[in-house]
């Protein structure tokens, strides 16, 4: 692996991390690096960080809120 490519993986915990989970990206980023967008692309989906996943979650605390909201007006009456 070239040298310059290993640090920047060292400075990213969550690449590293990803990479030792799916060993398959660490035999694809040796042989050739210019797939490392679609590793971190990769990676934001494996660990939920893309802004779909995030809106989703947002959205799910939103209604678990609500409901909990519903519940309290509900026991009031």
């Amino acid at each position: 692996m070239q040298p310059g490519l290993y640090q920047y993986l060292e400075s990213r915990e969550d690449l590293l991390k990803f990479m030792r989970m799916n060993p398959e990206w660490y035999r694809k980023i040796t042989r050739d690096p210019s797939v490392l967008p679609a590793m971190e692309q990769e990676s934001k989906v494996y660990f939920g960080q893309t802004v779909t996943q995030k809106m989703e979650r947002v959205n799910n605390q939103i209604q678990m809120v609500q409901m909990l909201m519903q519940m309290a007006q509900a026991m009031k009456e």
